[in-house]
């Protein structure tokens, strides 16, 4: 008998593409790899309920498991309000807006956050990559890589979403795998994570390796 596949849907961080997750390994024969992508917000107001409702449609298995890399962790707990999920994975991420930096706290009642220049971000990675040799030229093209979603419309929301994400409920089967390094989202902040030693917030590209060992523990 055919042993029937585990499906796994997999959703990026701001602004990021699925090509984050091309260096996990899960093996093909056990795991169906699906993966998301962002779409623009309807307008400025969209409700990250709504948004999250409107991205679980492209879910087509049911009791899926879902997997969520920084902003993608909180849009996944949206999205598991909308469908039975059997796991809900968070790499980078927050379970709730208690866990998020008083930094952007700050930004928030301040209204900071307002004032990055998104409308400049198509030009200024035009400028770099004209102007500048080297380094800048390479971690440009890295950005284009793995970060391809830039329309101001959606990274003006977005910001504006994170800072103002409320959770008021539970995830049933909720794991967070956290790297003790994370810049963003510092670990003292977070509570009941699988440690990654050493990990930073883009560990999904350069601790691959154990994030699927990690992965494939919880599923």
């Amino acid at each position: 008998m055919t042993q029937q596949k585990t499906h796994i849907y997999f959703m990026p961080g701001l602004a990021a593409s699925p090509k984050i997750f091309d260096y996990l390994e899960l093996p093909e024969d056990t795991y169906e790899c699906h993966f998301l992508e962002w779409m623009l917000p309807i307008d400025l107001d969209e409700s990250i309920s709504n948004y999250a409702h409107r991205l679980s449609m492209e879910v087509k298995e049911k009791n899926p498991i879902l997997v969520g890399v920084s902003f993608g962790g909180i849009m996944v707990q949206e999205m598991a309000r909308f469908i039975d999920t059997k796991t809900v994975v968070l790499i980078s991420s927050v379970k709730s807006d208690k866990e998020l930096p008083k930094r952007m706290g700050f930004a928030k009642n301040t209204g900071l956050y307002k004032l990055f220049p998104t409308k400049y971000l198509k030009s200024i990675e035009k400028f770099a990559k004209d102007n500048f040799g080297g380094n800048i030229k390479k971690r440009v093209a890295l950005y284009e890589k793995y970060l391809a979603f830039s329309d101001p419309r959606y990274l003006d929301w977005a910001f504006h979403t994170i800072l103002h994400w409320k959770k008021n409920y539970e995830t049933p089967n909720l794991y967070h795998i956290h790297g003790d390094a994370d810049g963003v989202f510092p670990v003292k902040h977070i509570s009941n994570y699988i440690k990654v030693k050493n990990g930073t917030h883009i560990m999904i590209l350069n601790k691959a390796k154990e994030i699927s060992e990690i992965l494939q523990e919880i599923i």
